[in-house]
């Protein structure tokens, strides 16, 4: 895996293939920029610049080289030297031509990875006798996707989506159980999120690590989280409580941000929650867990930039050293920002999440 070595440092490149082909000597002597943003909320993207020569401004028959063309598959690899690795696989989906009169037109690609084909109109349907992870699989076919699912146990009788998008609906399915929806390539990714793994990597302010600023706020910590439903079958109300030993790791640390809300404020608090059609005690026990989960992962946030790393993979788990006691320890990546200039090289800016210290 390619990554810097400060106390020798590599020259950064970059190798840009359009539906499988590179991009010829000429054209990638003129890309201006290559920036790339994974991100497990949203579907990564990425944005490519290329400046007109001033020999080629007059005819600009260069932006009409089909290589270009809306849907072609862009495959983008960065790194050291002939140490590339690739970071994102994605289509195109804009154009963004500039032409003055001053200047040599350039032109801007952006695109997505295949996340975006989930976003392409809404729908009204129902699923019945169906697990989230099953209908992952449906919705990751109907998208030419292959599906790579783990089980996310639960039966539900009933689930509607109504008039959504289909990243909508399985978003929300997958904020329920605390999953993540993920896209590599062509293959959908409808797993855990990733914060109780080991730590990928480990990077340091005293080498490779630039710039952290976490932030410590126990303002929307609780001690509990409460799911009230009811079971129209046995006529009866379903309850569901969440609290400190619901989490799934507590990511090398001791104290999660309910304990350190209490031992500040000295009361314990509740989050309930009635807002959703919970019919079963199983549902209700997921939907407690992911939601106190969810909220104690808010416990440390905080952004950094790196020399550029290509092993920063959104939804994996790094280890940051160098920061003090306190903030020193495990990170779960959320979002990792890759770009690459010329004149100034290429650098990995980050956003992380820890629930406890």
């Amino acid at each position: 895996m390619p990554i810097p070595q400060p106390s020798g440092p590599l020259v950064p490149d970059f190798d840009i293939l359009i539906n499988g082909s590179p991009l010829s000597v000429e054209m990638e002597s003129h890309v201006i920029e290559v920036a790339i943003e994974e991100d497990v909320m949203f579907p990564s993207m990425f944005a490519i610049a290329i400046s007109g020569s001033a020999s080629r401004a007059a005819e600009m028959e260069w932006m009409n080289d089909r290589i270009f063309a809306i849907g072609n598959e862009v495959e983008i690899r960065m790194g050291y030297a002939n140490d590339l690795a690739t970071i994102i696989v994605g289509e195109i989906t804009s154009l963004e031509p500039e032409f003055a009169q001053n200047r040599a037109p350039s032109l801007t690609l952006r695109g997505f990875d295949r996340r975006h084909r989930l976003q392409r109109g809404s729908k009204t349907r129902t699923f019945t006798q169906q697990k989230d992870s099953d209908i992952a699989s449906k919705i990751a076919v109907e998208a030419q996707l292959t599906a790579q699912v783990k089980d996310s146990q639960v039966i539900h009788d009933y689930v509607i989506q109504a008039e959504r998008t289909d990243w909508a609906f399985l978003q929300e399915r997958a904020r329920n159980i605390q999953y993540e929806v993920v896209v590599e390539n062509k293959t959908l990714f409808f797993r855990p999120v990733g914060n109780a793994q080991s730590e990928i990597v480990t990077i340091s302010l005293a080498q490779d690590l630039l710039e952290f600023y976490p932030r410590l706020s126990v303002a929307q910590q609780v001690s509990e989280v409460a799911v009230r439903g009811w079971n129209f079958k046995e006529k009866q109300e379903v309850v569901s409580q969440a609290r400190s030993g619901s989490e799934v790791s507590k990511m090398g640390g001791q104290t999660l941000g309910a304990g350190l809300a209490e031992s500040a404020f000295g009361k314990k608090s509740v989050k309930g929650m009635s807002d959703r059609p919970v019919a079963t005690q199983a549902e209700a026990d997921r939907l407690a867990e992911a939601k106190f989960n969810q909220i104690a992962l808010e416990l440390i946030s905080g952004e950094g930039v790196c020399f550029g790393r290509t092993d920063l993979k959104a939804g994996k788990v790094i280890k940051i050293e160098g920061v003090s006691e306190q903030f020193s320890g495990q990170y779960y990546l959320t979002a990792v920002r890759h770009r690459y200039q010329p004149a100034k090289g290429y650098y990995t800016q980050f956003t992380v999440k820890r629930n406890a210290i």
